[in-house]
Formats: structure tokens, sequence, C-alpha cells
């Protein structure tokens, strides 16, 4: 699909963008461009990956005239770059409204005026049913991408929306670790909190499936494993052989949820089967195509995908770590 291709990843210097390049790069596209604001990390991106085809791009997707000169001739375009931090955006919310809902505009309009074949946006759990700003702005973030397939261009947009992976930056896998180690105390917000969890190298193999199989305006919902915080952070103990060490609960934090959902309620009626991989949420606007191209697909019997329900043993938990290769 990527063969002599040229592709932009906007945020592309994070560890999703590493991901997404290391397993892009043996694809034989012509031309990786990553675009973001760090400097630094592109020059340490640049220094390891040692690569021709890739090239760096310093701009912000806040930029929009930076982006249309970025996007020229562009045949796919992921949108990774985001304000992530959940107390980040509830501070600061002018700025993550900048960053995830104009650049997301802006991304859009740049795609449409170049004739790029298809953006993929990459959204996140906290969008359904949102509680916080963060999860607010990539709801809008959502229905952007899906209205961006009615503006009468050939470029398809297509959403995949996932929950926390594992060892990206800010994950708590660090944070636990470091906390272990330094303080012999791990800190978890509430005792009863349970996230979705993946491993970047599967979510990244997830994505190019809905990449390929999309025709733009579906939000492709990564069915992931859910795990109770405290068991998560008991395997880790349990690796680390450190002695004593205590979980202490500290309080939620402004906009945060005990549980978080994949698909609400609100978009069950309009969600099928894809897979034992994918959900996909098909849009409440008039896309006959999709109509047509999921009619056979079974709808969903659930009212929603809560992280509440089908846990993960400890067990499962130490597999999926030991995996991802975060386990001594």
């Amino acid at each position: 699909m990527f063969e002599n291709k040229r592709i932009l990843v906007t945020g592309g210097t994070g560890s999703w963008g590493h991901e997404l390049i290391t397993q892009l790069l043996p694809q034989q596209p012509q031309e990786i461009i990553v675009y973001s604001r760090n400097e630094s990390a592109q020059v340490a991106m640049s220094r390891q990956f040692e690569e021709q085809r890739l090239s760096f791009c310093i701009g912000d997707i806040r930029d929009k005239e930076a982006l249309r000169t970025a996007t020229q001739g562009m045949d796919y375009v992921f949108h990774l770059a985001a304000l992530k931090h959940v107390p980040v955006c509830e501070d600061q919310p002018y700025e993550a409204l900048k960053t995830n809902v104009i650049g997301t505009q802006n991304v859009i309009e740049a795609a449409i005026e170049n004739e790029v074949k298809k953006v993929i946006y990459i959204s996140t759990d906290k969008a359904a049913n949102p509680s916080n700003f963060y999860g607010m702005t990539k709801a809008i973030g959502e229905k952007l991408i899906v209205y961006a397939n009615l503006l009468g261009s050939n470029t398809r947009f297509v959403t995949v929306r996932g929950g926390n992976v594992l060892g990206t930056n800010g994950s708590v896998i660090h944070l636990f670790k470091n906390q272990i180690r330094q303080k012999s105390q791990i800190q978890i917000t509430d005792m009863n909190m349970t996230r979705f969890f993946l491993t970047l190298p599967d979510a990244i193999s997830l994505l190019f499936k809905a990449t390929m199989e999309s025709l733009g305006g579906e939000i492709f919902v990564m069915t992931m494993p859910a795990c109770r915080i405290v068991d998560l952070a008991e395997v880790l103990v349990e690796d680390a052989g450190v002695p004593n060490v205590k979980l202490v609960e500290s309080g939620i934090r402004p906009g945060e949820k005990i549980h978080e959902i994949l698909m609400s309620d609100f978009e069950s009626q309009t969600t099928v089967v894809y897979d034992e991989q994918y959900l996909v949420i098909l849009p409440t606007l008039h896309f006959p195509e999709l109509k047509e191209r999921y009619k056979d697909y079974p709808p969903v019997t659930f009212s929603s995908f809560s992280s509440k329900y089908n846990l993960m043993s400890k067990e499962e938990i130490r597999q999926i770590l030991d995996r991802g290769g975060f386990l001594s």
C-alpha cells in the first residue's frame, strides 16, 4: 500500500511516530516527512534512523501555511500531533483548543488543497463521552475528520480510536518503574481505576489495517484489553524485586475517569463488529457508500465498551508487558 508513496507524519517525533516509521520503512515508501515542533527530537531521530527516505520539517499544526507547504505531493498523512496530557489540557484549555481542534482543521484543509489520498487521525478513548477538556478536543477532532469527507474532495479521512499504549511518552509504565526505584512506593489516583492497554507495535499494526481497509468517514475502534491499574502496579513491583513497595492512593485528578470507554451508548446505535480486532462506528451523517459497505456486518449487541469489564488477570498483564519488553 505504501510502496513508492510519500507520507507525512504530524507529531512524528513521539513514541507513536517512532514505531509508525519503524514499521513504514520496510514497506518501501518513497519518502516519509516527520513534521513537528521539536528540533532536538528531530535531530535525535535522524541520528537514530540514518535513513535517506526519512526527512524532517520543523512546523506547528497551528500554522496553516507551513502545513500547506508540508503536505504538497503527499499521498498519506498520519495525524498524530496533539496536546495529550489531561492535566495540561485542563489547566490550559486555550492551548489545547488551538492545537487539537484548530490544528486538526488546518490538517484537513491543507490535505484537501494538496489532494492527499487519505488522512488517518489518531484518537483516544477519552473522546467517547468526554469528561475532560482533552477528551472534548479529540471528540471535536473526530467530528471534523468525519465531516471532512463531505467537503467534495477526493481526499478520504478516517479515525482510529484506541486506549492507552504501553511505553509511550508519559505512560504509567515508566512512571511506576521510576517510583519503585526511587521512592519504593507507587502513587495511584484511585484503587478502583481501570484502563485499556495495548503494546505500541500491536497498535501500529492495527493502525495499518484501518488505513488499508477504510473507505473514509468511519471511526475504527481498537478492541483493546483492559486491566486494573493496581494489578498492573503489582506486576511491575513483583518484577522489580524491590521489597516493601507501598501503593499509595493520591486522589483522582480533575477531569479523570475511574473507567474509560471506547464506545459510548449513543455510538452503539451505529456501530458494527468489523472483526475480533475492530469495531466500526458509522457516522450519523448521510454516507450512502458506507451504508452499502457495512450493510452485512453485525451491529454490536452491547451498549458501551467499558474498561471495567473483561479485565485481564495479573498473568495476562505479565504476558503483555513481557511482549512489550517492559519486564526484566
